[in-house]
């Protein structure tokens, strides 16, 4: 996650089925805060949970450049779903 947050080149990044969890989608929200340039991330089959969740949609009020991130196949539940349902009122550039 680290690196992320200064990459200038990296477009696209999959991680699906990787057991990221909370903790690991938290760590990618934070990178995403500064991040710049990654359009697309693929969080398929994560095990993220409602934290994680709001981590990601906390990330997409100031992400102005990720225009589709996949969740397929994770356990957000109802608090994680309106936390990014609220955030995408905001963020204008998420469309998948």
């Amino acid at each position: 996650a680290e690196a992320l947050k200064g990459s200038r080149v990296l477009t696209y990044l999959g991680l699906a089925a990787n057991g990221l969890g909370d903790q690991g989608a938290i760590a990618l929200a934070d990178a995403l805060k500064g991040n710049r340039v990654l359009n697309t991330l693929n969080l398929n089959f994560n095990k993220i949970g409602p934290a994680g969740a709001k981590a990601l949609a906390d990330a997409l009020l100031v992400n102005g450049v990720l225009t589709t991130l996949n969740l397929y196949y994770n356990e957000i539940g109802l608090k994680g779903a309106k936390a990014i349902a609220e955030a995408l009122k905001v963020n204008g550039v998420l469309t998948t």
